[in-house]
């Protein structure tokens, strides 16, 4: 009963702050899976035998069976990269037990299998890594097997039991691709034991999980290169006719040229491409674009870049405006400390979900359903401009 209680906190513990997280627009998503493993269950050989038998009578001894092999099958929606909702199958095997009695021997075995219903959510730890927790309800349903030997005659030789209970469950997750998961959990169910005890049953289980239309991030995109603008050189200044007489030499200065307006170097990179879901962390293949942008900066001269990031529209103002800030704020990072570029040179700016690239007729609708992402996409970006590169 407490190791349930505990188990149940550290399980809203790690969903209740997920909830509370704004919900991104980028990542919702069906998956499907299938989990494999063990179970054990809390049975209560002692309770079972005394409803089972008659009153009065003595446990001289009691062995128990209390692990199976178990297994589940589930469909879940994630709402976004923390929040999802699942239901699912589970069947967690046969627990048995043997009783040796005053009034003979009792063999017995319960058969606990139902559906759930859980609240998942999803904290990542790193691009690939995340924990996960879940808290729902189970609808189980018990059925019993009793015989007797020795004289002993079992008051109900197959009960059965159908009830709504509470579950739990914490774990680990790996995205090996965006198309392809695995977990590894633990989960408790409470259930009815079909003679009026409620026990919990453990579920130690590794499951695949395969998310439905989810795909890989698109390659960088990279903006228009605009020309440099030269001024035109001056005008020859004619020399002055010979005077008949002597005259003193007039020396003829060409006026300065007009300073050369500095160039300039804009480049944009898709959001998908450089950083993980909703995150500020760089992907590998961020790393590798800009690894290629510093190495084409070498042994060129500059005078400032500009860092900016974009969000699209999905979201608030002020949740989009943090998130640009904080992505433009790693690439100048990664920039100044791999890229070893002056740090006073560069400068992060955070656009949140100004200028979009998008029309505004082009991408209709409010929630964030697939098509409606897939459409905004262009509107996630980091730009970099370069001025006076020469």
């Amino acid at each position: 009963m407490k190791t349930f209680q505990v188990l149940r906190l550290l399980a809203l513990a790690g969903i209740a702050p997920l909830v509370a997280l704004p919900a991104a627009a980028q990542d919702s998503y069906y998956y499907g899976g299938l989990a494999a493993g063990k179970s054990r269950s809390d049975i209560d050989g002692a309770g079972i035998t005394a409803s089972q038998g008659p009153a009065g009578l003595t446990i001289s001894n009691l062995s128990r069976d209390s692990k199976d092999n178990a297994y589940k099958a589930f469909l879940g929606y994630q709402f976004n990269r923390n929040v999802g909702l699942e239901v699912g199958y589970f069947h967690l095997g046969q627990f048995k037990y043997d009783a040796t009695t005053s009034a003979g021997n009792l063999h017995g075995q319960t058969n606990v299998q139902g559906a759930n219903v859980d609240l998942v959510g999803t904290l990542p730890v790193s691009e690939n890594f995340s924990l996960i927790g879940r808290a729902g309800v189970n609808w189980a349903r018990s059925r019993g097997t009793y015989t007797g030997s020795a004289g002993f005659v079992p008051s109900n030789p197959t009960p059965s039991q159908r009830e709504v209970n509470g579950d739990v469950g914490i774990g680990v997750q790996y995205a090996f691709s965006p198309s392809f998961l695995m977990r590894a959990e633990v989960e408790r169910f409470r259930y009815n034991d079909a003679v009026g005890h409620h026990p919990d049953a453990n579920l130690y289980s590794v499951s695949l999980v395969v998310p439905f239309g989810r795909s890989e991030a698109p390659a960088p995109k990279v903006a228009y290169v605009a020309p440099a603008y030269v001024a035109p050189a001056p005008e020859p200044v004619p020399a002055p006719m010979p005077a008949a007489a002597p005259a003193p030499v007039i020396v003829a200065v060409a006026p300065m040229p007009a300073p050369m307006a500095p160039e300039r170097r804009r480049v944009s990179y898709s959001a998908e491409s450089m950083f993980g879901f909703d995150r500020a962390v760089l992907r590998p293949e961020g790393m590798a674009a800009l690894d290629s942008f510093a190495q084409e900066l070498q042994g060129t001269r500059f005078d400032n870049i500009v860092v900016e990031g974009y969000t699209d529209r999905l979201g608030t103002d002020a949740y989009n405006l943090k998130l640009s800030q904080e992505r433009a704020d790693v690439v100048k990072a990664y920039l100044v400390e791999t890229g070893h570029i002056d740090a006073a040179k560069v400068m992060a700016v955070g656009k949140g979900e100004a200028a979009p690239v998008t029309q505004p007729d082009a991408c209709k609708g409010k929630a964030a359903t697939p098509k409606l992402i897939a459409c905004l996409q262009p509107d996630r970006r980091v730009e970099i401009e370069v001025a006076g590169t020469r």
